[in-house]
């Protein structure tokens, strides 16, 4: 009888490689590196094994010193290893080198990323923001070539051999299609834009929620509004903005978007390709920001988020700190810790429905904490701007004389225009 053989492909298998140096103490690396491998598995590769290096003397080659090249080399061979990531940026020529010398697939944690992005991007406006961050990162490593453009043969002094000429053409086709795209992403802000007036007309406040990725937001989104966003225990689970209506009040309700998650050393291409999903962040009325607070970088995590949220502009919304995944924490220190460094925080599990209450009356303070309280007089005829207001301000009281309805509410500031002429 003939044997059977295994004809399933094995997943790729990946020797990491993290760095320490001065800029990056030895916690840090060891925490980017483990980081580095759910990375990793994300895109679905087997760690074959880890390895953290003292970076002390730099080289332009590969990065690291040949002693150290060939000692990685080696463990690269030992461990079956059909790839090797960095969790460090490499350079065009050192990728090359370590690829030549190693005679596998070696890249970094940015690529890595695109990768991930790329196989979770489900709708085209992701598909596009993935594609013109992967041919911009692309774009310089074409110098790849330049040893193959030295060999080529048969051109003239002062005319282009063939190589060269390959070369040209893939880099205009690639700025080509980087221009083509940027056109039609700007069309996808534009019917953004229209969707977001549309629900600007409905006249409820915006909330984005924000986080690390993997805190936990897809989940909180679904508790709350009993949607079906994807959630998963993955990195990047989330690339595609999903909008649900949020009643966290009696009467009163707020338009929510789940984000993309963020992650340290995130590619600058990729926030920029992401604009047009972030910007969600940026013109919401407030953030919801969701820490793990089981994760023992939860703090780094959470600065993390707030870098990112700066570069993008919505630094400076008002925001409702959210702590989730309580019941994964045993100690309760830490809780009371978290509690101390951040006052004005809610802790909530959305496994277990813990603290959503608090979160939705959280929401409610910040919605109506830092507005005036006027009192406004809306005739009859015009009532429809009475149910405005119950959607969109905090109503203290509402009252008659003859002919209108007096209410006494704090007012957002978005409305005060509209309603100046009524006010009393």
């Amino acid at each position: 009888m003939a044997e059977l053989q295994e004809t399933a492909p094995r997943p790729e298998r990946a020797l990491l490689i993290g760095i320490q140096n001065d800029a990056i103490p030895k916690a840090e690396a060891e925490s980017l590196l483990a980081e580095l491998a759910s990375l990793a598995r994300t895109q679905g590769v087997e760690v074959a094994s880890r390895v953290l290096v003292r970076l002390r003397d730099r080289t332009a080659s590969h990065l690291l010193s040949s002693g150290k090249v060939q000692e990685l080399l080696r463990t690269a061979e030992a461990e079956d290893a059909d790839s090797i990531i960095f969790d460090h940026p490499l350079s065009p020529v050192q990728q090359r080198n370590w690829e030549a010398d190693s005679g596998r697939v070696v890249y970094d944690r940015s690529e890595l990323i695109l990768k991930i992005f790329a196989g979770r991007a489900l709708t085209r406006e992701a598909g596009l923001q993935v594609e013109l961050a992967r041919l911009r990162f692309a774009l310089p490593r074409l110098a790849h070539s330049r040893e193959d453009l030295m060999r080529q043969k048969g051109g003239r002094y002062g005319t282009k051999g063939s190589g060269e000429k390959a070369l040209e053409l893939d880099r205009r086709k690639i700025e080509a299609r980087i221009r083509d795209i940027q056109e039609d992403l700007k069309k996808v802000r534009m019917e953004r834009s229209v969707q977001r007036r549309r629900r600007e007309r409905a006249g409820l406040p915006r909330a984005a929620v924000v986080g690390y990725t993997n805190a936990g937001k897809s989940s909180l989104l679904n508790a709350l509004t009993n949607a079906d966003v994807l959630a998963e225990d993955k990195l990047f689970a989330t690339l595609d903005t999903t909008t649900r209506r949020i009643l966290y009040a009696p009467g009163r309700g707020l338009l929510a978007t789940d984000t993309v998650g963020f992650v340290r050393n995130l590619p600058h291409d990729l926030v920029e390709a992401f604009k047009a999903t972030l910007e969600e962040a940026a013109l919401a009325d407030v953030l919801i920001h969701v820490v793990d607070a089981s994760e023992p970088e939860a703090e780094r995590f959470l600065e993390t988020t707030r870098t990112v949220l700066r570069e993008i502009g919505a630094g400076d919304r008002p925001t409702l700190l959210a702590f989730n995944k309580i019941d994964r924490v045993a100690d309760p220190s830490i809780l009371d810790r978290l509690a101390e460094r951040h006052p004005g925080s809610v802790f909530l599990s959305v496994k277990t429905g813990e603290g959503i209450p608090g979160l939705l009356a959280g929401l409610e303070e910040l919605l109506t904490s830092e507005r005036d309280e006027w009192v406004v007089r809306i005739p009859d005829s015009e009532y429809a701007r009475v149910a405005l207001l119950h959607r969109r301000a905090a109503v203290i009281s509402e009252t008659r004389d003859e002919d209108a309805t007096i209410v006494r509410c704090r007012m957002p500031e978005d409305l005060k225009e509209r309603y100046g002429g009524y006010r009393k």
